[in-house]
């Protein structure tokens, strides 16, 4: 399944995608997808009720309409820092032997293709295309990748939006880098993990204004989606619709040469296989300052 929010900010509705143009609404079965829908168990009961609404023609057209992040705001946003090899080769640091750990303020879920504001005093916006994981069972001291995958409800596209100098320069603390307001555009849908298949053999793309920056693939990750949700759950406890940040392969503006960062007025497309595409642009805060 494909499950969708749709509407605008604060008011979206839930429900699952049929095909690219076709929606079921679930607003009247499911308040929302959020930590209690994930914890009651109900993403199990979904196709049914999906498949009878099918049938009888209890469908709406997108049409255009505005996507919001496919699940609801997260009890907490976890991220994992380089987490790609190829990519901690672009910045000249080593492949790490545990899982980098560092955390995102929920509030900056947003929208796949809502805009992304460059923070006051920002100098080095990035972007990062992600795989997203959302936690579908409340997962603590987890035995081993079995159990790990069983928590999982499924994946989504991410663009871990960065201000590299707030996250490395400033006393080394990388939230203080990813926790502006926008920074974490999300969807267009949650997909299942039954349709996303082996989800390390998935294409990963980003471009800026029509040119290609990120090309890779999740078969470049150091550490799994199952490795990953294994090991932070014998550190802290995961919760019903948590999200999961998994690292990005080579091409952000920190790795080029030379380095190039958001600006304002940009257009960023990124996209994951089987996770769909995201646009989102860039706007600067003209009230800036030095």
């Amino acid at each position: 399944m494909r499950l969708v929010r749709v509407g605008d900010a604060g008011s979206e509705i839930p429900g699952v995608l049929l095909d690219d143009d076709t929606v079921v609404d679930l607003s009247d079965v499911v308040r929302d997808f959020d930590e209690a829908f994930f914890a009651s168990g109900a993403l199990a009961t979904l196709p049914s009720a999906v498949a009878d609404r099918a049938a009888s023609g209890r469908t709406e057209p997108l049409a255009g309409r505005r996507l919001g992040a496919p699940i609801a705001r997260p009890h907490q946003i976890l991220c994992i820092g380089l987490n790609y090899s190829d990519h901690a080769a672009e910045t000249g640091q080593e492949v790490p032997s545990e899982p980098i750990l560092f955390t995102k303020a929920p509030n900056t879920l947003i929208g796949p293709d809502d805009d992304v504001l460059i923070p006051r005093r920002s100098r080095k916006t990035d972007w990062e295309v992600e795989l997203g994981i959302v936690i579908g069972s409340r997962a603590s001291y987890l035995a081993d990748e079995a159990e790990a995958a069983a928590a999982i409800a499924g994946y989504v596209l991410v663009n871990d939006v960065s201000e590299r100098e707030w996250q490395i320069e400033r006393n080394g603390q990388w939230s203080k880098g990813k926790s502006a307001p926008t920074f974490n555009p999300a969807g267009p849908y949650l997909v299942t993990p039954d349709e996303v298949g082996d989800v390390l053999a998935l294409d990963m793309w980003l471009d800026i204004d029509g040119v290609r920056r990120q090309t890779g693939s999740t078969a470049t990750m150091i550490f799994s989606p199952t490795f990953i949700v294994h090991y932070l759950s014998q550190f802290l406890t995961l919760e019903p619709g948590d999200l999961i940040n998994t690292g990005t392969p080579p091409g952000v503006g920190m790795g080029q040469s030379p380095q190039v960062f958001l600006k304002g007025g940009e257009t960023m497309t990124l996209g994951i296989t089987r996770l769909g595409t995201q646009t989102q642009r860039v706007v600067a805060d003209t009230t800036a300052s030095d």
